[in-house]
């Protein structure tokens, strides 16, 4: 027998033991013997008000909400794109390995762990938030913007070095 089944008995017969649902009398007719048994609800005008009163039937113990369940409003959003070119490669992924300073503009050479090379200039897209806002003589910088659940934009940046000779 399991404990819901066993709860359900513990009910019925404590209602059946505080509403006197019925009592059995014996009545015998004059020629058949037969035995009746008249059922005596009692109709004292009770009415079962649960206000104030636990649900017999709901759960002692309930699952609670964790704090993973809820959303953080400081939590940064991923945007639905489509990514492509360099948008493909997160700053960490490349290593500048050339700068050509011209007045009207700049040019960067970084090469990804397979030796292939890509040309960065201002203003190209890097990684998934990233977007090239400065090349200086030996260093590219690079700012990433987020936008959080509550709307905020976070900004960081991450700056390439090109490395001296001897370096690893």
């Amino acid at each position: 027998m399991n404990r819901t089944t066993l709860i359900y008995i513990i009910v019925l017969f404590g209602w059946i033991g505080f509403h006197g649902f019925a009592h059995a009398t014996d009545n015998a007719s004059g020629d058949d013997n037969e035995q009746k048994i008249t059922l005596n609800i009692k109709s004292d005008g009770y009415i079962y008000r649960h206000e104030g009163r636990p649900d017999p039937f709901k759960p002692f113990v309930s699952v609670k909400k964790s704090a993973t369940n809820l959303l953080d409003p400081n939590e940064i959003v991923e945007e639905e794109t489509t990514y492509s070119g360099m948008q493909l490669f997160e700053p960490g992924q490349l290593n500048l390995v050339g700068v050509m300073m011209t007045k009207s503009d700049p040019l960067a050479l970084v090469e990804d762990q397979t030796k292939k090379g890509y040309v960065l200039r201002l203003g190209s897209l890097i990684g998934k938030r990233g977007k090239v806002t400065a090349i200086e003589a030996n260093q590219v910088i690079i700012t990433e913007t987020a936008k959080t659940r509550a709307g905020k934009e976070m900004k960081s940046q991450i700056t390439m070095r090109m490395k001296a000779e001897g370096d690893k």
